[in-house]
């Protein structure tokens, strides 16, 4: 119990840099949260992501007690949109801030960029609303857009309003 006029804060992880000798511990994240989060064919396409790609995107990891509990990017546009990209949190890790934590650290790295005036993002319905939370609105929705079960929720956040 907290002595009265305290507060207890949800712990602050190390966010770093995606490594590429990472790519175990993400690819067991995807896992962890597939078929609920993410359709079972599109780990193939994460695993191609985080070999190649993932550098160029900002791609971070969150560490707590030396193990990878969440990772996710950030794309850049020359029209001045970043776009959040394979964010996820480990199952038994989630709902303890470290999804808001991943959030907050790539719309960071999207304000470093004078020219991002704009962070979108495509999610499914089941994480709608923890990004409307953060100030993203809804710019479309495509039923099972992501696969069987899986809409596609289109959201942007205007980084001049938040």
């Amino acid at each position: 119990m907290n002595p009265p006029g305290t507060t207890t804060r949800a712990p602050v992880h190390d966010v770093r840099a995606y490594r590429a000798a990472d790519a175990a511990a993400c690819l067991a994240l995807f896992d962890g949260n597939t078929p609920d989060y993410f359709a079972p064919g599109e780990r193939a396409d994460f695993a191609r992501f985080l070999d190649a790609l993932a550098g160029e995107h900002g791609y971070l990891v969150i560490e707590a007690a030396g193990r990878v509990v969440a990772c996710g990017g950030l794309t850049l546009s020359p029209d001045g949109t970043a776009g959040f990209c394979w964010g996820m949190v480990a199952r038994q890790r989630q709902r303890q801030g470290l999804g808001r934590q991943l959030a907050l650290a790539r719309l960071q790295q999207a304000r470093q960029h004078p020219q991002v005036r704009q962070v979108v993002l495509s999610t499914s319905q089941h994480t709608e609303a923890f990004y409307a939370g953060l100030g993203f609105r809804v710019t479309g929705r495509v039923a099972n857009g992501h696969g069987p079960g899986l809409d596609a929720v289109d959201m942007v956040l205007l980084l001049d309003e938040r």
